[in-house]
């Protein structure tokens, strides 16, 4: 039988999942223990001694030990994150061969959906009767994943080019729905702002701008249908009023709905 024993520089003392009700705010605290924060729908506020951040989905934040943090604003309807307190035990000369993580304050995360996953495991290894080092694991895999992400330059090339075609192909499948840059950054488990960068970075265009562009070319096959109306066309590509599509429109190809229509339907195509 093989018998380890593993020194682990972290202890853990508890974590939970926080959904907001839409009421209340974080209160004002100075904990002895440091606190890792992953935000996975909507926006929380917080301020750490004079700094404030807005963490959004997708997002981590680590609270120090002995400084007083409180909530600025009250909690959105939408909120949902992931908070686990633990301790650092100080280092020895026998823990000298321990590889170190730097961990970033605050970052976006690049893979959220493994941090999810790695926080929904934590939780429901706290759930066990019986303590197991394996809550001293987990949180080292999710401080692992914060630190890799905060390593390297949010608006790196590849990792910015994924995001921006993965929100692509949303606008692709997804336009005909109430999508918005804010929709796509929660699908995306991303900020919002940085969605917006590294898709105009790509594709030379705004989210909304692409959304629009994607919704104008689907209506424009659907105006060929003498069948649909006007009023069918617009819902069917995204669009609840009506005024606001003949405007959308009339920007991206220069004609009303109904010139194009009467310009381009097929009982005006001479194939002769």
């Amino acid at each position: 039988m093989l018998e380890l024993s593993i020194a682990l520089p972290i202890k853990v003392q508890n974590g939970g999942l926080f959904i907001s009700r839409g009421t209340g705010r974080h209160p004002s605290r100075k904990l002895t223990s440091w606190e890792i924060i992953f935000v996975e729908k909507g926006t929380l506020t917080i301020q750490e001694e004079n700094r404030v951040f807005n963490v959004s989905a997708g997002e981590s934040l680590l609270l120090w030990p002995n400084r007083r943090h409180v909530g600025v604003e009250d909690f959105p309807a939408d909120l949902k994150f992931y908070w686990l307190h633990f301790d650092v035990e100080p280092m020895d000369n026998n823990h000298s061969n321990i590889a170190s993580l730097a961990i970033e304050q605050y970052c976006h995360v690049h893979d959220a959906q493994y941090v999810i996953s790695l926080f929904r495991q934590f939780l429901s290894e706290q759930e066990k009767l019986k303590r197991s080092v394996a809550l001293e694991f987990i949180l080292l895999l999710i401080l692992q994943q914060i630190a890799q992400s905060g390593g390297v330059e949010e608006n790196s090339d590849e990792a910015g080019a994924s995001m921006a075609w993965k929100a692509k192909q949303l606008i692709l499948t997804k336009y005909h729905l109430a999508i918005s840059t804010s929709w796509l950054a929660k699908e995306l488990h991303c900020n919002a702002d940085y969605l917006g960068r590294v898709f105009r970075r790509n594709f030379h265009l705004t989210l909304t701008e692409a959304i629009h562009r994607q919704r104008v070319r689907a209506a424009e096959k659907l105006l060929l249908d003498n069948a649909s109306s006007l009023t069918e066309v617009a819902n069917r590509c995204g669009f609840n009023d009506v005024g606001y599509f003949r405007q959308i429109f009339r920007k991206h190809t220069g004609l009303t709905p109904a010139v194009w229509k009467r310009r381009y339907s097929k009982e005006h195509i001479n194939s002769g």
